[in-house]
């Protein structure tokens, strides 16, 4: 199983390798440098020539290889989950992430087809969050510290403010998606404030897009420290969460520098892209702390499972066979 992890987690790896490299594609206007797909000019696309590989085809046509690359590691994830996990569940989450990744493939080759229409960018932006947190998953429930999990957190008002942080971090990436596919990240040019006031003066699509994202900027920022604050006055001699906490306050406070970087510099190419990837670590990280508030939940369903199925073993036990050969971890 320890293999089986280590995968998932390179899958994961690649995954943010994927988010940044479609950063840089949106970050450089490149999504119609290469305008066929899913090959690339008439080439197959492993066989592109890579002295061709210039201005934006090089970023587009480096997502589309990463991208694909993900995608057969997808295969052999669900592959490898469905031999040697005992967990059901966990089986299913794999072959989700891979139906997922040949979703986002689509997606990925509408955009381009359709000329980057809006709603199938975001949407593809979207999916994309949504691919790495299934990962990011399934390599968190395939680790030693999950499966040997002893005494875990129980903490109801834990749960409810890591499930609200990470839900109130995926709202703001989807705000900040749908700024960068509208162009709207420079309607309002200046930062901390806008055109000089708290509240912009006037109003048009692009501005409120724009405000909306700073807003929920600050929902994020008052929703981590709540979370937060939580786990270091209550959890403060549980190492793993303590560190998980603080991570989460180190991303966020990145976060807020480089988006106030990407206004001042003019939505310079690599500060963008590592807003966007700095992004999905603020996400992933909010993930992970509420998988391990939940900790809890998971043991007491296993213990609850594996009554029963004692029972269907013993003689006179309800007339139904007892499944063999694999056992019940949370």
């Amino acid at each position: 199983m320890i293999w089986l992890h280590r995968y998932a987690k390179l899958v994961t790896l690649f995954t943010v390798l994927l988010i940044a490299a479609g950063g840089m594609v949106t970050s450089t206007s490149s999504g119609l440098s290469v305008p066929d797909w899913p090959n690339t000019y008439g080439w197959f696309m492993f066989s592109f020539p890579y002295s061709k590989w210039v201005g934006g085809i090089f970023y587009e046509h480096s997502h589309r290889l990463i991208a694909s690359t993900v995608g057969f590691l997808t295969i052999g994830l669900a592959a490898w989950t469905s031999l040697v996990e005992p967990r059901r569940w966990v089986r299913r989450l794999a072959w989700l992430a891979l139906g997922a990744v040949i979703l986002q493939g689509v997606l990925g080759g509408l955009t381009v087809l359709y000329f980057l229409p809006a709603p199938i960018s975001i949407g593809h932006a979207a999916l994309a969050q949504i691919f790495f947190c299934l990962a990011l998953s399934i390599a968190v429930f395939t680790s030693p510290r999950w499966a040997c999990g002893a005494n875990p957190v129980d903490d109801a008002t834990l749960r409810r403010l890591t499930v609200a942080t990470a839900g109130v971090i995926y709202v703001q990436i989807l705000l900040g998606a749908t700024m960068r596919h509208m162009d709207a990240g420079l309607a309002i040019p200046d930062f901390p404030l806008a055109f000089g006031r708290v509240v912009p003066p006037f109003w048009s699509t692009a501005i409120a897009i724009n405000f909306a994202h700073r807003v929920g900027a600050l929902a994020v920022t008052l929703a981590i420290a709540a979370t937060a604050i939580r786990v270091w006055r209550h959890h403060r001699y549980r190492s793993g969460l303590v560190a998980n906490a603080t991570l989460l306050v180190v991303f966020l406070a990145t976060q807020i520098t480089l988006g106030a970087f990407v206004v001042l510099t003019g939505k310079q190419p690599i500060v963008n892209t590592a807003h966007v990837v700095n992004g999905a670590s603020v996400l992933g990280t909010a993930l992970v702390l509420a998988l391990r508030s939940y900790r809890v939940r998971f043991a007491r369903t296993a213990a609850a499972v594996e009554p029963a199925r004692v029972l269907r073993s013993e003689p006179g036990g309800m007339g139904i066979p007892a499944v063999q050969g694999k056992a019940v971890r949370p």
